[in-house]
């Protein structure tokens, strides 16, 4: 029987630490990585093809008639989304995908995708998310309180995901996700549903608590 590749799709709060958590699993195992597209102008040092795929409004919006894309979405005036292509060729060729979007794009791609692994990303405590978000000293504290303020509405989603993964320190996250992403390759590969026995609902809770009061 030939092996077909599971997509995990992984969301989480801004500060969470996301991005340096996709880029040591992706140095570390050997995944597939859903490059996104957007309509956006390309920052100092970003590569098309790299960062992400720069199309034009026209071209992103024939992907969108072509139904070329997985899921879309539009944030201040440019288009963003993953191009279906890619993912579903490697997945064909049995190669485990990561693709790294905001919630409602992740709900959409489970829809489409019923065998998808949803992973939310989160720190240990509402503190340490505004402390990583003090320390990366790109924004104010306004921008800061509006970002907490947006992970606290993003909390109520997080009993959608199948597993959430506390990023507390980035070497054990990493092993952590991996061993999830495993066994829930393994579990599709017997047709079987993946099932955690953890129970989630008491970090949601105190998440979601900690985040209205900060």
């Amino acid at each position: 029987m030939s092996k077909t590749g599971i997509l995990t799709v992984v969301s989480g709060f801004s500060g969470a630490g996301k991005g340096t958590l996709m880029k040591a699993i992706v140095d570390k195992y050997a995944y597939a990585l859903s490059i996104s597209a957007t309509t956006r102008s390309p920052r100092e040092g970003e590569k098309n093809g790299r960062e992400y795929y720069f199309l034009t409004v026209e071209e992103f919006e024939s992907m969108i008639k072509n139904d070329a894309l997985i899921e879309w979405a539009k944030y201040v005036d440019n288009y963003y989304g993953t191009p279906k292509a890619y993912v579903e060729k490697q997945l064909e060729e049995g190669k485990n995908v990561i693709l790294e979007i905001e919630i409602q794009g992740a709900l959409d791609v489970k829809k489409r995708f019923p065998d998808a692994l949803l992973l939310f990303v989160t720190p240990p405590s509402a503190e340490e998310l505004k402390k990583r978000l003090i320390h990366r000293g790109t924004e104010d504290m306004e921008t800061i309180t509006k970002r907490i303020k947006r992970a606290s509405e993003e909390s109520q989603y997080m009993n959608q995901y199948d597993y959430i993964l506390v990023n507390d320190q980035i070497e054990d996250c990493v092993e952590q996700m991996n061993s999830i992403i495993n066994e829930a390759a393994d579990c599709l590969q017997k047709g079987e549903k993946f099932q955690t026995k953890e129970n989630f609902e008491p970090l949601i809770d105190r998440m979601q608590n900690e985040l209205k009061t900060i």
